[in-house]
């Protein structure tokens, strides 16, 4: 093997193990979650909620608190089960079992009772009616939260319809470790509860539904013309590439002609002859005429010839290349286009600051606000590659009271800007609703998690309300950086409360903490772009701004940054974000 094969090699064995670490890591908390739900008699969700509480509660990492989550005994009595209810399970030829629903409080179903199974009953690790009889089914499988087979059991209970999930990815969870399966799943309202029967498929039940799946992914479909009786076969995918409706069956060979756009008659008629005279298989491109407009297929066809030579069977694999064919165009008037492009690049740096000063204004200057003058300092990165999502907010509200805030969006270029807006925006609407500082945490966290379509995004943020009054600041962090006081000539960092960081996982709680101020006081509040620099690390430049805030003049907040800045000196490789706070 050769040196760049033995890097490949290693580069993937690395993704590899990484991508198993990751697989370790979810199967742990998948398992911790449900055990959670079966000891608090809540549903997935919540107990998802109840993990993040309690990690930040003890200052444990979520993955460590999980690991400590112990099985829930069984339940002490199992429900009654009718004798006619076994008879039916007994007259099932696959996996079944009759489940018993779990209400809450509030009558409310969170889980199952697996009250009964039948006599072939096994789940996708092995196990069968004497490890699955009188358990809980979220502690017994806790791969039917994220396959979606708890909600459809739910679903079958309150609304008495049965459904039918054919197939089911499934993943189990188990002693930490995945076991994927894929299943067929029927659900039905009985009795009290839910019958539920399932099978796994074999594995050539598996290469069907793959073909299948490749099938309608890659646009392909196959038909095959008996010549002499004229018997035709297509498969599902053709009819839709045709746009031909199942119910008049597959088109004679002859009539696909009829199909055919005009201007390419001829490539057909020449596809006819090679196949049909001159008995060679041969492949074409053309367009078809179909009830939803025009279409572009390739074709790769072959004859079946008898003993004599003739032709007596037509084969034909259709694939649909119309979006290929439209992304080559697309891309033949990209690269027409390039120079074009070039000459917009020079124009992107400043289109990229300009939408920043559209979405967060005023990044120099002093503002008067209730008991409290603020100073504010807005560098953007010099490279529009690594333009960021920094942000701060200031604002007085309606009872007088000043919101301050500061966050970083993770990332770089327009996706963190746009992001910064939506944390920025969302958090100025939210802050009329008089909520405090953690429940605004909350909702911010929520509508960037809901907001993620394909990637993760998230963010960090520090959230405060500063009362003029009492001079009382109470605020709350998810994961940012934390602020810095000077009082007295002396600079220290505040103890933030624990919390995620922002769109991590969905529906956090966040702690509130109170820091009395006083006349004098100025408070620092930053992005990493402030402390992070390419040859130091964290603590280094948590250092040197805490040594340049001792030094700096504390009277006037905006000479307070100058000086600040000055002195930790500036690296503009990223976004740099600087607010300065002076007590009144």
């Amino acid at each position: 093997m050769s040196r760049e094969s033995d890097d490949v090699t290693a580069r993937i064995r690395e993704r590899l193990n990484a991508l198993r670490a990751r697989m370790r890591r979810e199967a742990i908390l998948d398992e911790a979650v449900s055990r959670m739900a079966v000891r608090e008699n809540i549903r997935p969700e919540e107990a998802v909620r109840h993990l993040s509480r309690l990690a930040g509660l003890s200052g444990m990492e979520l993955l460590d608190l999980a690991a400590t989550i112990e099985p829930a005994p069984p339940p002490p009595t199992r429900p009654p089960v009718p004798g006619w209810v076994f008879a039916v399970l007994q007259a099932l030829h696959v996996s079944a079992a009759y489940l018993v629903p779990v209400t809450d409080d509030d009558d409310r179903p969170v889980d199952f009772v697996i009250a009964a199974v039948n006599e072939q009953v096994r789940d996708v690790t092995g196990r069968g009616a004497i490890e699955l009889t009188g358990e809980r089914l979220l502690q017994a499988c806790p791969g039917v939260v994220k396959s979606g087979l708890l909600e459809a059991y739910f679903r079958v209970l309150l609304e008495g319809r049965p459904v039918k999930l054919d197939p089911v990815e499934y993943v189990e969870v188990r002693d930490r470790q995945l076991w994927p399966a894929s299943l067929t799943v029927r659900a039905v309202p009985l009795h009290e509860g839910v019958l539920a029967s399932w099978r796994a498929l074999d594995e050539d039940e598996r290469l069907i539904s793959r073909w299948d799946r490749a099938q309608r992914e890659a646009e392909l479909g196959w038909a095959e013309w008996t010549l002499a009786t004229g018997r035709t076969y297509w498969t599902a995918q053709l009819y839709g590439i045709f746009g031909r409706d199942p119910a008049d069956g597959p088109m004679p060979l002859e009539e696909l002609p009829g199909a055919v756009a005009d201007a390419d008659m001829a490539l057909v008629d020449e596809l006819m002859s090679t196949l049909l005279v001159h008995g060679e298989a041969a492949d074409a491109e053309f367009r078809i005429r179909q009830r939803y407009g025009v279409r572009q297929v390739r074709t790769v066809s072959e004859p079946v010839l008898d003993d004599t030579g003739t032709p007596v069977l037509v084969r034909m694999l259709v694939q649909d290349i119309t979006r290929g064919r439209r992304r080559e165009r697309a891309l033949s008037a990209a690269h027409a286009q390039a120079i074009t492009q070039r000459r917009r690049a020079e124009e992107e740096q400043r289109v990229a600051h300009r939408l920043q000063d559209a979405i967060q204004p005023g990044r120099r200057g002093a503002l008067d606000l209730p008991g409290v003058r603020v100073a504010m300092r807005y560098l953007p990165a010099e490279d529009v590659v690594r333009l960021g999502g920094d942000w701060f907010k200031a604002r007085r509200l309606p009872d007088d009271r000043v919101l301050v805030a500061i966050g970083d969006a993770m990332g770089h270029g327009l996706a963190a800007v746009g992001l910064m807006a939506q944390m920025r925006f969302g958090l100025a609407g939210l802050a009329y609703t008089k909520a405090d500082a953690a429940q605004l945490a909350t909702w911010l966290n929520d509508l960037i998690y809901h907001n993620s379509e394909t990637v993760t995004a998230t963010g960090t943020a520090v959230i405060g309300h500063f009362d003029p009054g009492s001079r009382l600041l109470t605020w709350t962090s998810a994961g940012h950086l934390p602020p810095l006081l000077v009082r007295d000539g002396m600079a220290a960092l505040l103890e933030p409360p624990p919390g995620l960081m922002l769109g991590a996982l969905e529906s956090v709680a966040y702690e509130l903490t109170t820091t009395q101020l006083h006349a004098g006081d100025m408070l620092f509040l930053y992005t990493d772009g402030v402390v992070e620099r390419r040859d130091k690390d964290l603590d280094a430049g948590l250092k040197a701004l805490l040594e340049a805030a001792d030094d700096c003049p504390r009277d006037d907040p905006e000479e307070a940054i100058a000086c600040v800045l000055d002195r930790i000196g500036l690296d503009t490789h990223d976004d740099v974000c600087l607010l300065a706070l002076r007590i009144r």
